[in-house]
This record gives structure tokens, C-alpha cells and sequence, in this order.
């Protein structure tokens, strides 16, 4: 019997797990992760972006996570010694129209408590020399990091303090009784006082399976990415962001430079045939229905039809995910990028079309549900896994049955 059970071992479930001992030192944890190891979907296909919080509405978790959890994060790096760097970032107007966004981009940022810059054309060429501009909005808290090996050391923390992670063991059934939950896996039963929902691309279906039925609905979007060749890196010194465009939910492309010294080139975003289909050929006739027979998707499709549709040109045409590029760094040609691996946002979805603007936790009788952390969770994910055990107090009958107490 176990005090508590966390489906999913992406970086949010092992920041739960490190949070759960930071607070009760002498529980039972146990980690279920379909995969052979942890963090291989979204967290190990991030970007690994230390995010400021920036383009969040103030006083939203998104906000407030993203920002705490940039200090968080280089603090956690800095003690166990992973690298990381603090090189900071450029949103940048590459039109006239875009001055008034970018403004608008800057203020948020104040808003957020942020010591953000509004930089001209002149300050933008000392900080990317080969990037076209009108003038932009400086983000020097911005980072880098591996978040694949923040992740490991998280299970690391979890396993030093005792707790299990079971890999290779997938969720089939949850019972949710009156003083304890029941977890069926293809590897035998788990019985747990309390489970967190933290499965990512599948944390509706585990909600679902539990007894919960939400307002949303994950959908699965493709990050496509390429790569600069290593000749063609010095095109870039750090992160260029364009300003986004108002009339779409997605950042656009744009260049990211790894904590590995590569640079990355996107990502577009389509949906993708299956929940974790990294390439174009997968598909999942599951997966697949689901979205295509959920109202709220076929209303966001009506919203941003010309959009997407710019989106799923630049996934086939390498020509014209250059000339998006190249809106950012005119230099750039079609021969300087090489493909690389994408990913997945697991982004939740209203009926009524509407995205889930903010991270979105859901708290049953023995179980909570964390059901929309897309970016910037990875970021955010010691703030979010705090605040996962800020809610446990909450639960019916806890205090009273939970060993730990």
C-alpha cells in the first residue's frame, strides 16, 4: 500500500514526487510510467527553454509558475550541477504593423513583474547581428538546460528518498474507493492512499478512467523542428523569438540555441494522427477518431483555418518553412537546415473551441488530476509539482489514513 501514486514519469510527475518528500519525508511514493524510462515524450522532445512567463496573462499560473520557476530551476541546476546557461532571449518586430504588438508585449511583461527591455534596431544588431528587425523586446532571464537530465535527477531525489519508480507499466482500470485507490496495470494491481494524474498527453483518459469527466479534451499538435547545419550557427547567438501573432494560440517559428551548442529551427504546428506520433507517418485510429468526432475541435479548425493551413504547408514544403525563417534572419537559405526530431503538445481543448489558456488541475475525492501542462511546464515544473502538493490537505480522509501523517 502505498501513500501515494503517480501515473506518469514526465518532469511535472517527477517534480510531484521530489515535492511530496520535500513535505512529507516519510511517505510511500511509487511512480507508474508506461515507458522504459522517464521523461520520453513531452519533456524529453522539449526544447529546453528556461521560459520567463512573458506572453502569460498576469496573475494566471502560467504567469506566476513560469516566473518562479525560472529562479527555481537555475536554483535546482546550480546544486546538482547541471549545465545550464541564462543567455536570454529576442522577441523580435520584423514589420512596422508589429511595433504596437510588440509594445503591447513589453507592458505584459512589466505586468508580470519582469525586467524586460525595449531595445531598438541598433541594440538588436550588438545582440543578433545577422537578425532583421524593426526593434525588440529583450528578455535577459531566458535560458537554456537539458531538461531530460533535470528529469533524471528528479527520479534520482525520489528513488534516494525511498520511493519506486515502475517503468514498462501501463494504467488499464482505477477504482477509486471510500479510503483507498485501486490501480489494474499490465504488470499486476497497486493500491495507493491517494493518486496524481500527471500523464501528459493521456491525462484526460486517465481522469476519464477514474470517474472524472472534463470540460476538455487533449489534442495532440506536432511540433515540427530543423535543424541549422553546424557551419551555419554562428547565424545565431542565442533565442530568437518572433513578436506571435495575435490571431493564433501557437508562438510561430523560430531559433533556439540548445545547451549543446546546436540550433534548433521551428517548430510549425499541426495536429498530429496520434497522440504521440513524432512523425508524419503515424497514426492512431483511436486517437485519431476522438479528435475528429470532438466539436470543439472542428470549431477551433473553423477559427484558424487560414492559419492552419499555413502550418500544414510549411510541414510539407521546406521552402516555406525557410521563408518563415527567414522573416527572422534573411540570410538563412533552404540548404543551411537539416531535419530534426519533433514533438508533441499535449494542448487541452475546450468543446466550445477554446483552448485552455492556463494550467489546469482537477481535484477528485483520492486524486488530482493534472490535465493541461503544456509549455512552459517543463519550467514551470517545480513550482507546478509544489503546487500538486500544496492541494493534498484538501483531500476527503487523508490526514487521518495516510501513513505519513
Amino acid at each position: 500500500m502505498y501513500d501515494f501514486a503517480i501515473i506518469g514519469g514526465g518532469i511535472v510527475g517527477l517534480s510531484t514526487g521530489m515535492a511530496i518528500y520535500q513535505r512529507f519525508p516519510n511517505a510511500k511514493v511509487v511512480v507508474i510510467e508506461k515507458e522504459a524510462a522517464v521523461a520520453q515524450h513531452q519533456t524529453g522532445h522539449n526544447s529546453g527553454v528556461i521560459h520567463s512567463g512573458i506572453y502569460y496573462k498576469p496573475g494566471s499560473y502560467k504567469a506566476r509558475f513560469a516566473r518562479h520557476g525560472s529562479q527555481s530551476m537555475r536554483e535546482f541546476c546550480q546544486v546538482h550541477g547541471i549545465e545550464y546557461d541564462i543567455c536570454g532571449k529576442v522577441i523580435v518586430a520584423t514589420k512596422e504593423e508589429e511595433i504596437p504588438l510588440l509594445e503591447n508585449l513589453y507592458r505584459r511583461g512589466l505586468d508580470n513583474g519582469l525586467s524586460v527591455q525595449r531595445i531598438g534596431k541598433e541594440e538588436l544588431k550588438e545582440i543578433e547581428p545577422h537578425v532583421n528587425g524593426f526593434g525588440a523586446v529583450r528578455v535577459p532571464m531566458a535560458g537554456i538546460v537539458n531538461y531530460r537530465q533535470v528529469s533524471e535527477k528528479f527520479a534520482e531525489i525520489i528513488k534516494v528518498n525511498g520511493g519506486e519508480i515502475q517503468l514498462n507499466t501501463k494504467v488499464e482500470k482505477i477504482h477509486e474507493k471510500a479510503d483507498h485507490v485501486t490501480i489494474e496495470t499490465n504488470r499486476g494491481t497497486i493500491k495507493a492512499n491517494m493518486i496524481i494524474n500527471c500523464a501528459g498527453l493521456h491525462s484526460d483518459r486517465i481522469a476519464a478512467v477514474t470517474g472524472y469527466q472534463t470540460d476538455m479534451k487533449i489534442i495532440p499538435f506536432r511540433g515540427e523542428y530543423y535543424k541549422l547545419k553546424p557551419e551555419k550557427q554562428y547565424l545565431v547567438k542565442n533565442l530568437i523569438y518572433p513578436v506571435p501573432n495575435p490571431n493564433f494560440p501557437f508562438l510561430g517559428v523560430h531559433f533556439t540555441r540548445m545547451i549543446d551548442g546546436e540550433v534548433d529551427a521551428g517548430p510549425n504546428a499541426v495536429l498530429s494522427f496520434k497522440r504521440e506520433g513524432y512523425k508524419k507517418t503515424d497514426f492512431n485510429v483511436k486517437d485519431l477518431s476522438e479528435v475528429l468526432s470532438y466539436s470543439g475541435f472542428w470549431k477551433l479548425a473553423g477559427k484558424y483555418l487560414k492559419e492552419g493551413m499555413e502550418e500544414y504547408v510549411r510541414s510539407f514544403s521546406k521552402k516555406q518553412f525557410t521563408k518563415s525563417l527567414q522573416e527572422l534572419i534573411p540570410e538563412i537559405k533552404k540548404d543551411d537546415l537539416i531535419p530534426a526530431p519533433a514533438g508533441v503538445r499535449a494542448q487541452a481543448l475546450k468543446y466550445d473551441g477554446n483552448m485552455v489558456d492556463d494550467f489546469y488541475i482537477i481535484e477528485g475525492k483520492r486524486s488530482i488530476h493534472v490535465c493541461n501542462a503544456p509549455s512552459p511546464a517543463a519550467t514551470a515544473s517545480i513550482e507546478i509539482g509544489k503546487e500538486v502538493v500544496r492541494r493534498i490537505p484538501k483531500q476527503t480522509k487523508l490526514i487521518e489514513t495516510a501513513r505519513i501523517i
